[in-house]
């Protein structure tokens, strides 16, 4: 008995040790997920756009299409729709707190946020950065550009930009609550937008609409999806819809987001 009891002792111990493992591992959370264009809806066509400038060099590869909504016709994911993360409360001004946040993301340095412009279209077209980056605006084109961008919080810039050179912009990002566009006033077809966060909880859907935010704080958190054209649930939309995330992963349903342009 006492040999049976000792050993059960120890067995306990170790799940004891086990579990809280498995419960530490898991207060950090990876949330996947995918955006779709609603099936009651007629898909969106992209349609030409129209190129007035420098037509040898933008139409070289090609006709030039709109990339105001991209869908893919096979998954309807929808492409270039901004998702993040807030905290669990409808006051627009509340922030994650700093134990909300993953250890290792005191040890991350600001990078360089690159919007490039190789063929008369900006890549990307949307741009998520966090405050503390940098942008760089590139030209590898034969051709001139301008970058135009008006802000809030981030400045107004108009720099020129000559064939197969860069720009940088001045100072770091700070921090911005709106969608800051920007366009090349030489080719007026031109535009983007870059949003810009203090938390690292936001991730940009690829082109079958997949997202994935990692190192989430399990529990309840707000997500909300932005694209160009509005936010999803419109203006209510902007404090997000609750969700529960758990660990390790969290798994969320698709979820539909018209983004035709009203």
């Amino acid at each position: 008995m006492q040999r049976f009891s000792f050993a059960s002792l120890c067995a306990a111990v170790v799940l004891a040790g086990t579990g809280f493992a498995a419960s530490a591992d898991d207060k950090w959370v990876t949330v996947k997920g995918q955006v779709l264009f609603p099936k009651d809806k007629d898909l969106p066509k992209r349609g030409e756009l129209n190129v007035t400038q420098d037509k040898e060099h933008c139409l070289s590869k090609g006709a030039l299409l709109d990339e105001s909504v991209i869908v893919n016709p096979k998954s309807r994911g929808v492409k270039n729709v901004v998702v993040y993360l807030r905290p669990d409360d409808t006051d627009l001004k509340a922030e994650f707190k700093k134990d909300q946040f993953h250890p290792d993301d005191a040890k991350r340095k600001p990078g360089e946020v690159v919007i490039d412009q190789p063929c008369c279209v900006f890549v990307k077209r949307v741009t998520a950065a966090r405050v503390g980056d940098t942008l760089v605006v590139k030209n590898p084109s034969p051709v001139a550009h301008n970058f135009y961008w008006e802000s809030g919080n981030n400045g107004s810039h108009n720099p020129n930009l000559p064939k197969q050179t860069d720009w940088t912009m001045p100072t770091p990002l700070v921090k911005e609550s709106a969608p800051i566009q920007y366009k090349c006033s030489v080719h007026p077809w031109m535009t983007g937008y870059v949003r810009i966060f203090d938390h690292p909880y936001y991730a940009v859907t690829d082109e079958n609409g997949n997202f994935e935010i990692k190192n989430v704080p399990a529990g309840k958190v707000r997500i909300v999806y932005w694209h160009e054209n509005g936010l999803r649930g419109g203006v209510k939309g902007r404090a997000g819809e609750t969700i529960e995330v758990t660990g390790p992963t969290t798994e969320l349903k698709p979820t539909d987001f018209d983004v035709s342009p009203k």
